[in-house]
């Protein structure tokens, strides 16, 4: 089992001042929290201090950290300054999850206590809430994209068998965290995390999957975010031969 202590969660946010007071407290109860506020013009920046003004006068076990970006500049680098500073901080393991209560915090015993010899642990979206037909189409095409992707063979379509290659809630290594940190990314949206995934596992890093529960809730994609994930899905075939060796 490993120590909360020695895991991060790190919560991107844009304009979530209807759940964020529940997600973040709810994950307190579990490990210290990083939070980027990525440009929010509703009350998710007051809500954050009053929690953790909270936080300073001992109502919560954990600590929490607010990363707050003056404008908007998407999940890559919300999620990348998160992995930063647990990288920064010594972390051993790091969390992500949404902010929209699309993955349940009750969750995080899960991926905290999970064997710590996987770098990559992916919470796989068995049980889907809400979720519109055409969500779950695109997935599922991204998934097939993204495994076959995963391997040096041209003829082998469905590589790695990852079954939910999208799902942000995840629990990344210390070494997986940072690969993805400091990599020079070309996702520009919710393409990232199909490439965090992709450099994880090119750099021949442990990837397995867990159960989660899945809420479908208000969301940010659209016709642009489609387009950029199929140029990226394309990028990531026209890479499919690079691989990075461990030290």
């Amino acid at each position: 089992m490993n120590s909360p202590d020695k895991t991060l969660i790190v919560i991107p946010a844009h304009n979530e001042e209807e759940t964020i007071f529940e997600v973040v407290t709810k994950a307190l109860a579990y490990a210290d929290v990083s939070v980027t506020d990525d440009g929010s013009r509703d009350q998710t920046p007051q809500i954050l201090n009053k929690i953790k003004d909270e936080v300073r006068n001992g109502g919560y076990k954990y600590r929490l950290h607010i990363i707050t970006h003056p404008t908007a500049t998407h999940i890559p680098q919300g999620l990348q300054d998160g992995l930063k500073y647990g990288i920064q901080m010594h972390y051993d393991f790091i969390v992500t999850m949404d902010a929209g209560l699309s993955h349940n915090p009750e969750a995080l015993p899960d991926f905290i206590n999970y064997n710590n010899s996987v770098d990559v642990v992916i919470g796989s979206r068995n049980n889907l809430l809400n979720v519109p037909f055409y969500r779950k189409v695109i997935s599922k095409l991204a998934g097939l994209v993204v495994n076959y992707s995963l391997t040096d063979s041209y003829f082998n379509f469905f590589g790695s068998r990852i079954r939910d290659c999208t799902s942000g809630y995840r629990r990344y290594s210390r070494r997986a965290a940072e690969a993805i940190s400091y990599a020079e990314l070309q996702s520009k949206s919710f393409d990232f995390h199909m490439e965090a995934l992709a450099i994880c596992v090119r750099s021949g890093m442990k990837v397995t999957e867990i159960p989660i529960d899945y809420v479908f809730s208000n969301s940010s994609f659209n016709a642009k975010v489609l387009k950029q994930g199929i140029r990226f899905g394309l990028y990531l075939i026209a890479t499919k031969h690079k691989r990075k060796r461990l030290d």
